[in-house]
């Protein structure tokens, strides 16, 4: 694991005040403003997995979950968009060449994003497939130049085995195939764009889909060794420490100023305020400590040119979901502790709360992942298909 400071956080941590400052216009647009997903990309934010050979800086997971905190921490939604187009772009590794670098290769800001659910059909034709499909959470797809979609292969009139037997492909269109719906309302990340997308009827060549955890790499580099699914995922619960951290430092903040009415003392003197700070530290370092060990467990065997085990697999996967919920936890005691002025619409409480509560319903790191993974912690089940 390589620590210290690296240029790509020193540019998250520049960047971030004005993240910040700009919280309230994000959530009133319920999406992440062109200019500063701009000024993300220039900053080289969405390249952080890309493999160094398509001119992006192939950063180790670790570093990758600290840059996506540190946006997070200033606003969940830039955070998690942020998340989406930097984890997406690991498909570099995978597709071929022509392919990576005319995604990934020209533009140095672009941004790609899309939806993994097989919620599209793509049937085969010469030279590639004709797409039709609409896909829910579209999480950044405003600022996206790029948009992949799951689907299932067709081929006349029966299902088509994509490579090793995959029945499902990621197909990634250009951004002027895909119509964006305005479906995203929600309580929480509402700063997102996660609206609903569609494609009726497009082209998308053969070297443009790939199944996920089947189509082999084509890079030979440690973070296309590393697990598919868990790099998709780690920057779920990087998102969630983000926020949970941000909460601490609202109440802390909160705590030295105000007192409760009918009180004398300020939120800071109070024993129960103190504790509730103390456990919410507790629980976002230990989550962190948990996650970090279980990258670096991931990460050796695929730095040293293996497949890591479905051991390494399990804990990363249960590090991520145990990040979300305990970041959830740390939020909620915050919030709590925040009493009447955390329900404010002018109080980050508020919004670190919805948006955390939000996460904790992403299917990479609901309550079923803590059953997949006990399931095999216990020997009574197979690996998930998520794992």
């Amino acid at each position: 694991m390589r620590i210290g400071a690296f240029a790509e956080l020193d540019k998250a941590k520049a960047l971030a005040p004005e993240v910040e400052a700009r919280a309230a216009e994000i959530e009133s647009a319920r999406r992440m403003p062109a200019d500063l997903a701009r000024k993300l990309a220039e900053a080289g934010l969405f390249r952080i997995v890309i493999p160094r050979v398509y001119g992006g800086a192939e950063c180790h997971p670790i570093e990758c979950v600290r840059v996506i905190e540190e946006i997070a921490r200033a606003d969940g939604s830039a955070g998690w968009c942020l998340m989406i187009g930097a984890v997406t772009a690991i498909l570099a590794g995978f597709l071929p060449e022509h392919a990576a670098r005319e995604i990934y290769g020209t533009d140095p800001c672009v941004i790609t994003g899309g939806a993994v659910a097989p919620t599209g059909k793509a049937t085969v034709v010469a030279g590639g497939y004709r797409v039709t499909g609409r896909w829910q959470w579209g999480s950044g797809t405003q600022n996206c130049n790029w948009i992949a979609g799951g689907a299932l292969v067709i081929d006349g009139q029966s299902v088509r085995r994509l490579g090793s037997g995959a029945q499902v492909g990621l197909m990634i269109f250009s951004a002027d195939q895909a119509e964006i719906l305005d479906t995203w309302y929600s309580s929480g990340l509402r700063g997102t764009g996660s609206h609903d997308f569609e494609v009726k009827d497009a082209f998308v060549p053969e070297e443009r889909a790939i199944a996920l955890g089947v189509t082999p790499p084509v890079v030979d580099a440690p973070l296309c060794r590393f697990p598919m699914f868990g790099m998709l995922a780690l920057g779920i619960g990087a998102v969630a420490l983000g926020i949970a951290r941000r909460a601490i430092g609202e109440l802390v903040t909160l705590a030295t100023k105000k007192k409760p009415t009918w009180e004398s003392q300020t939120l800071a003197q109070s024993p129960r305020v103190q504790a509730d700070v103390a456990h919410a530290e507790a629980m976002i370092r230990s989550a962190r400590s948990f996650l970090f060990d279980a990258i670096d467990a991931a990460w050796a065997p695929a730095a040293a040119g293996d497949t890591p085990s479905i051991e390494c697999r399990r804990d990363l996967r249960l590090a991520i979901a145990n990040a979300a919920w305990e970041s959830a936890r740390a939020v909620d005691l915050m919030y709590d502790a925040g009493g009447g002025s955390s329900v404010q619409a002018t109080s980050p409480l508020q919004r670190c709360f919805r948006d955390v509560h939000t996460i904790t319903q992403h299917r990479m790191v609901n309550q079923t992942m803590f059953e997949e993974t006990g399931r095999l912690y216990l020997g009574v089940g197979d690996a998930g298909p998520f794992l």
